[in-house]
């Protein structure tokens, strides 16, 4: 009899501490935030539940920029995923413009970086992500001619970027001495 209690006893004292468990509880909704604005096909504006506003950069991947070929195209896709919807944050790193860097993921468990490379909408940023899985979407996106990949040899955007800060190659020639105008003297007028 004692063994029957003691083991029913060592089953509840079990199910307590799993039910305590911090990582059984639900997420709470502070780590839910919504998706309020599609700056660009990597860069989101998110409302969180306390209505702060929070600009987030997709990790590991770089869209075409909005003036770039499939640029709009690439927000497009971005905006009929997850406009609206409730997201999650993975990772919580900040750049250089304060924005937050993190994959995006929402609640169904859809992954919206990997989504736009999978879609063939985004490179994968190998300068910042050793990601095989990313890589391998990419490759798979080149092969099947999706999205981006539809052009014989599209313009990553770091490169677009660069040759738009770069001065083109007239601005280097000597630029021409600029002319200085002299105020006129006024003339004097002599009584007579």
């Amino acid at each position: 009899m004692l063994k029957k209690y003691s083991f029913l006893l060592f089953a509840l004292l079990i199910i307590v501490i799993a039910g305590c468990n911090p990582n059984n509880t639900k997420q709470s909704d502070a780590d839910v935030y919504k998706v309020v604005k599609i700056k660009d096909g990597d860069t989101l504006g998110l409302l969180s539940s306390d209505n702060q506003q929070v600009t987030v950069r997709l990790a590991e991947i770089d869209c075409p920029e909005k003036s770039q070929a499939f640029g709009q195209a690439a927000k497009k896709f971005t905006s009929d995923l997850c406009f609206g919807k409730d997201v999650k944050l993975i990772g919580n790193e900040h750049d250089r413009y304060g924005r937050t860097v993190a994959q995006v993921v929402l609640t169904d468990g859809t992954n919206v970086n990997y989504a736009l490379v999978k879609n063939g909408y985004a490179w994968h940023y190998k300068a910042y992500s050793k990601s095989t899985e990313l890589a391998a979407l990419e490759q798979q996106a080149r092969e099947n001619k999706l999205g981006l990949w539809q052009d014989a040899s599209p313009t990553p955007p770091w490169d677009f970027r660069r040759e738009k800060r770069q001065p083109k190659a007239d601005s280097l020639q000597t630029p021409k001495p600029k002319k200085h105008y002299h105020k006129r003297k006024p003339k004097l007028e002599y009584a007579a």
